[in-house]
C-alpha cells in the first residue's frame, strides 16, 4: 500500500469536514487495491440528519487514489424528503461538509475562489433549488463583491449585543460567512432577546429568526426591498427613455450576469 497516498487522503478527508472516523475504512479499502471504492459517513447538525458517501478512484497509471467527490443528503428535522447534492473535490474551490450542509439548508456561504486563469476572487455561493444540471445537481449561484452585499454594514444596522466586543464581533462575522445560522442577543427596549441570524446576500440583507426559529420581518428587510424595487424602477424608466428617444433605433445594451455557476 502506498502509505504516503493514504496519509494524504486521510488528511484531505479530515480537512473536508469528515473528521478522523473514516481512517480505518480508508486504509482497508486502499489495501484491497480496487479500481474505485466508497466510504460512508453519517452525522447530524442540530436535529438535521446528514449522510454522505465519499468516492475514491485509482489512477490509471500509478497506485495512487484520488478523492473525487462526495454525495451528501440532508434530511431537515420534520421534513418529509431529503435533499441531495454531489460536491466535487479538486485543487481549488472545494466545499467542506458543513458548508455543503449549509448550502443544502438554503443558506449562503462566502468563499475565496480561484477562476480558470488562477486568480483568486471572493463570492457568496448559494444553491438554486429551481435549476439542476445534467447530473441532477442543483446549480450554484454566485454573488460577487460588486453585487453590492456588505455583510458588516448590514450587521451594524442590527441591535446585536455581541457587536460591542471585537472578539465576539469577529466570531459572528466568521460564522455567518461559513453559512451558519448564528445565535445572537438583541438589545431591544432595555431588554435582551435571543435571536438567530443568517446572511442573505441575494436580497442584500440579514434574515432574522426569533428564539423559536420563526422568521421575523424587520424594518431593515423592508427598507432593502423598497430600495431594490426603486433601483429596478429607475433602470426600467431609463431603458424606456432610451428606447423612445427620437432619431434612430434604440441603443443595444449588454447586461452582465451577477449570479453565475461555480466552475469545477
Amino acid at each position: 500500500m502506498n502509505e504516503k497516498n493514504f496519509e494524504y487522503l486521510r488528511d484531505q478527508v479530515k480537512y473536508s469536514g469528515f473528521g478522523d472516523g473514516l481512517e480505518a475504512q480508508l486504509r482497508e479499502n486502499i489495501k484491497k487495491q480496487p479500481l474505485e471504492f466508497s466510504v460512508h459517513h453519517q452525522t447530524a447538525f442540530g436535529k438535521d440528519e446528514v449522510e454522505s458517501t465519499l468516492n475514491f478512484k485509482k489512477s490509471s497509471v500509478t497506485d495512487m487514489y484520488f478523492f473525487n467527490n462526495y454525495q451528501t443528503s440532508v434530511k431537515p428535522d420534520q421534513a418529509a424528503e431529503k435533499v441531495n447534492q454531489t460536491f466535487y473535490i479538486g485543487k481549488d474551490n472545494n466545499i467542506t461538509l458543513k458548508e455543503g450542509y449549509n448550502l443544502l439548508s438554503g443558506r449562503a456561504v462566502n468563499k475565496d475562489l480561484t477562476n480558470k486563469e488562477g486568480k483568486i476572487y471572493n463570492a457568496w455561493l448559494q444553491l438554486d433549488f429551481k435549476q439542476t444540471d445534467s447530473a441532477g445537481n442543483f446549480k450554484l449561484k454566485q454573488f460577487h463583491q460588486n453585487y453590492g452585499f456588505d455583510l458588516e454594514k448590514e450587521l451594524s444596522r442590527l441591535p446585536v449585543k455581541e457587536l460591542q466586543n471585537n472578539q465576539d464581533r469577529g466570531r459572528v462575522l466568521d460564522s455567518l460567512q461559513k453559512g451558519n445560522r448564528h445565535a445572537v442577543t438583541f438589545l431591544e427596549n432595555g431588554s435582551e432577546h435571543r435571536r438567530y441570524i443568517e446572511a442573505n446576500p441575494q436580497f442584500k440583507t440579514i434574515t432574522i429568526f426569533d428564539a423559536n426559529m420563526h422568521r421575523l420581518h424587520t424594518k431593515q428587510s423592508k427598507e432593502n426591498k423598497q430600495e431594490n424595487t426603486s433601483r429596478h424602477e429607475q433602470k426600467v424608466s431609463s431603458e424606456l427613455a432610451t428606447d423612445d428617444a427620437p432619431g434612430g433605433a434604440p441603443e443595444k445594451k449588454t447586461k452582465k450576469s451577477k449570479a453565475m455557476s461555480i466552475s469545477q
